[in-house]
């Protein structure tokens, strides 16, 4: 049934109201800031020192950062006034400057990387991950690194080596995860863009519960130095605003002649989609989940918010609850490569958390020729699925999670007694988003609702194959109409 094309959208809360304070309102978003140095408004060294102050009153209340380097960062900022004061009228990313955590799944140069674990090195890596050295490359001020969960593999941002980390919106709930420490650093204003990563969901879900933009990309668009999850796994951003998502991927989707497979590369930069016409697009809107699975009132509330703007925007709308390929085919696959996780980290398998410990021995129990026999089948399943955008629809919208953010702790419910119930317990955090990092569907999750009880709840949109820019136009459509990055929690309060 088609949505009626003059319903209103409800709108958020007013910017102000309810304890919603911008901590730096002269920048509304990292491009803001890199506007600003660039004009020399403000510099590097400033921006940093106003970042560094506000971890300093935050993140004690929200365990965001694992790893401080003032010093470091200070010499980066300092450096970069420098250059900007040698090479005035130089070419740079429109990010030159800014402050931006790193989350600690992935290398950064002479930091040491825990992996949320105990089973990690002390030791400080030599070399960069390559997204991580592009945002480097890129001018960039890495202030330090953000909680993850052990290996990412819980969508709580929980572990036994870094603690729990909290949602600013709500300390009693999750900033989920695995990239929580991130989206709680950005959704707070410790940082103004967080380095992300996704591989079942680990940069929608933070964005969904954090009023955050959130995009895993296409597969293959931002490339490391190996596939990991046969390519479902990518590392991306956590943002306020569309512009600055299609900035970082910018940088961060550079092509990469030492990659087993590249994604085709864009016609223009991302960011030149801010502004541009989608069209009019047909979408399919579906609340159900691939599995049974309940949705709460404040996600289904989100669902008739994304409906209603659409409709308001021009688009034709569909509810279409037919949009899964079959579940059970689908999850006995995702979770035989979802398994061999563990592979390749650099951690002491015996010194892992019962829950990694157990995944890592049902991926040993896995025969090579069954592991191989899951890939195909789960290829075979998800061409045809794919083909589905572009014929019978444009974008698909589902829920970018199912419930509205749980509480810390709700993921170790019925833990260690039975060790793969975390992974179970997460199951409503990634049903939704996890079947778009193995079909390697580019999907965005926008913060289109905060609920009555003052919850964000995000919304994901998945385009076809290799349309990121579709995302960035319809993103950048709704951000207008709606205008959440005006929305902060009231722990930011300046």
């Amino acid at each position: 049934m088609a949505a009626d094309s003059q319903t209103t959208p409800p709108t958020m809360p007013n910017a102000g109201v309810n304890g919603y304070l911008p901590p730096m309102t002269r920048f509304r978003s990292a491009l803001d800031v890199g506007a600003a140095i660039a004009r020399k408004d403000i510099s590097p060294v400033e921006v940093l020192d106003h970042y560094l102050a506000q971890t300093d009153a935050i993140n004690p209340a929200l365990n965001a950062f694992c790893l401080r380097d003032d010093d470091r960062a200070r010499a980066d900022a300092s450096a970069a006034a420098d250059e900007l004061a040698k090479h005035p009228d130089a070419e740079r990313s429109p990010l030159f400057g800014v402050p931006i955590p790193i989350k600690d799944l992935h290398d950064a140069a002479g930091w040491p990387t825990t992996h949320g674990s105990w089973g990690s090195s002390p030791d400080p890596v030599a070399a960069d991950d390559l997204p991580v050295g592009r945002l480097r490359a890129a001018g960039l001020i890495f202030m330090g690194k953000t909680t993850a969960p052990e290996l990412g593999t819980i969508s709580f941002t929980e572990s036994e080596r870094l603690g729990i980390t909290r949602n600013p919106w709500d300390t009693t709930r999750t900033p989920a995860g695995s990239s929580g420490g991130s989206g709680a650093a950005v959704a707070s204003g410790m940082a103004p863009i967080g380095h992300a990563s996704d591989g079942a969901g680990s940069i929608r879900s933070p964005a969904s519960v954090n009023n955050l933009v959130g995009l895993k990309s296409s597969r293959n668009r931002i490339t490391m130095r190996t596939e990991i999850l046969t390519g479902g796994a990518t590392q991306g951003a956590l943002t306020r605003t569309v512009a600055d998502t299609a900035a970082a991927l910018d940088i961060m989707a550079a092509f990469d002649p030492g990659a087993f497979n590249n994604a085709p590369p864009p016609s223009r930069p991302y960011l030149s989609e801010i502004g541009e016409d989608p069209g009019r697009l047909r979408i399919a809107v579906a609340l159900q989940a691939p599995l049974p699975t309940d949705i709460e009132p404040g996600v289904a509330a989100s669902i008739e918010v994304a409906v209603a703007a659409l409709s308001k925007l021009g688009h034709h709308v569909e509810r279409n609850e037919d949009v899964w390929p079959d579940p059970g085919a689908f999850i006995d696959g995702f979770f035989k490569v979802w398994g061999t996780g563990s592979s390749g980290a650099p951690v002491d398998p015996e010194r892992l958390e019962p829950l990694n410990k157990a995944l890592r021995e049902q991926g040993n129990a896995l025969s090579s020729i069954e592991y191989v026999d899951a890939l195909i089948s789960l290829q075979d399943l998800t061409r045809g699925w794919v083909g589905r955008w572009g014929t019978d629809w444009d974008v698909l919208v589902t829920p970018t999670i199912a419930v509205e953010p749980p509480r810390v702790g709700a993921c170790w419910e019925g833990y260690p007694e039975d060790p793969i119930i975390p992974l179970m317990n997460c199951f409503p955090m990634g049903v939704f988003t996890a079947p778009f990092n193995l079909t390697g569907l580019p999907a965005i999750s926008l913060p289109l609702h905060i609920t009555d009880s003052g919850l964000p709840i995000g919304v994901q949109f998945v385009a076809g194959p290799w349309r990121e820019d579709l995302l960035i136009r319809l993103g950048h459509q709704l951000e207008e109409l709606i205008g959440w990055p005006d929305l902060w929690p009231a722990l930011a309060a300046d």
